[in-house]
């Protein structure tokens, strides 16, 4: 069975030159804020086109310290979409404030300017913009460069690679899950920003908030980068590109052989972390992917309105467009290490599904 992604093949790519940076990192005795985390910053920055970036533990932490360091906090809401991995909604949590959800565009998954501008309230302090599998979705203009401007992070966890500078939002948090278009050897996230006192609070708060040794000015946790995570993260950086064009082909080669198939809205710059379709039979088209041999997966099987945890917090929020994407998804294999065989195979497979009737 193909599978949605095969994170061997990564490894392989890089496996032997890691093994001689895990060894020079060991020797050195410097496991952690060292020289490896000060040269992917610098490289991410450039790679970006942002003045500032700094390296966090997750991308959850990302999203949490630039909220933090964007000064948002208790009593304040956050707009975040109705459809998005849940570490989006905890994050808003984490940092004390109330997410407040906004429902998904029907073909993009995204949330769009129009629905954040018609949710904001007194109390919306910020909006969280995820592009989901990849889609950069458009942001919301700001509306003034006064303290009541809306503050705008972008979550940037699947489309690494396809967002880039110059930044118009207050920050961006990335994340280098293994899975992701730039994906480390374990956890790992990214705050950028062309902000220098946002850059600065984000450096402060992934260490406990010190400024100095055992001189703390902010309550905070642990967020650290490992030297590890950060010397895998260079390596696959300069070939990112190249892995992203191969996204952007197979996603290509799929939606070609497939138009009948109700796909995520085409986008030039789509990263394509994810290529998904949706389908009102899901369970039996995703049988018949089985039997031709192809894993799919699904991303997400509940809205923040259905997850267990949020149920409750969200009661009151009206997200039909998010619920459906909920209920039809389907994510299939999409990674740049699948020969061209395996894509022949899943486009083919899914040129014979049926396709959904017009509702």
């Amino acid at each position: 069975m193909l599978p949605v992604v095969d994170l061997s093949r990564r490894g392989a790519r890089y496996a032997d030159a890691f093994a001689a940076d895990a060894c020079r990192i060991a020797t050195s005795g410097q496991f952690l804020l060292g020289p490896e985390l000060d040269a992917l910053e610098r490289e991410l920055a450039t790679y970006v086109g942002a003045r500032f970036a700094v390296g966090v533990a997750s991308g959850a932490g990302a999203l949490q310290l630039a909220l933090e360091s964007a000064g948002i906090g208790r009593g304040d809401d956050v707009l975040i979409p109705g459809f998005t991995a849940v570490p989006t909604a905890s994050a808003v949590l984490a940092a004390g404030a109330r997410p407040v959800l906004v429902d998904v565009d029907a073909d993009t998954a995204c949330v769009t300017p129009a629905a954040i501008a018609a949710a904001r309230t007194p109390a919306t302090r910020a909006a969280i913009v995820v592009h989901l599998y990849g889609y950069i979705a458009d942001l919301p203009t700001r509306l003034s460069e006064g303290p009541d401007d809306l503050i705008v992070i972008e979550d940037v966890a699947q489309a690494t690679g396809a967002h880039r500078g110059p930044l118009t939002s207050t920050a961006a948090a990335y994340s280098f899950y293994p899975t992701k278009n730039l994906g480390g050897i374990g956890d790992g996230g990214a705050v950028l920003t062309d902000d220098e006192t946002i850059a600065a609070a984000v450096r402060r708060r992934r260490v406990h908030g010190m400024t100095e040794l055992y001189r703390h000015e902010d309550v905070s946790q642990n967020f650290r980068m490992s030297e590890l995570e950060s010397a895998w993260l260079r390596l696959a950086l300069p070939g990112l590109d190249d892995d992203v064009r191969a996204r952007r082909r197979i996603a290509a080669t799929y939606r070609s052989a497939a138009p009948h198939l109700r796909w995520q809205q085409s986008q030039e710059e789509h990263g394509y972390h994810l290529c998904v379709f949706r389908s009102r039979e899901r369970e039996a088209d995703r049988g018949r992917l089985a039997d031709a041999g192809v894993g799919t997966a699904i991303h997400y099987p509940a809205a923040l309105t259905q997850q267990p945890a949020y149920r409750a917090m969200f009661a009151g929020s009206h997200c039909p467009e998010s619920e459906a994407w909920a209920r039809e998804c389907v994510s299939v294999p999409c990674f740049p290490e699948m020969t061209d065989d395996e894509i022949a195979l899943v486009a083919d497979a899914l040129a014979s599904l049926p396709g959904d009737e017009p509702a």
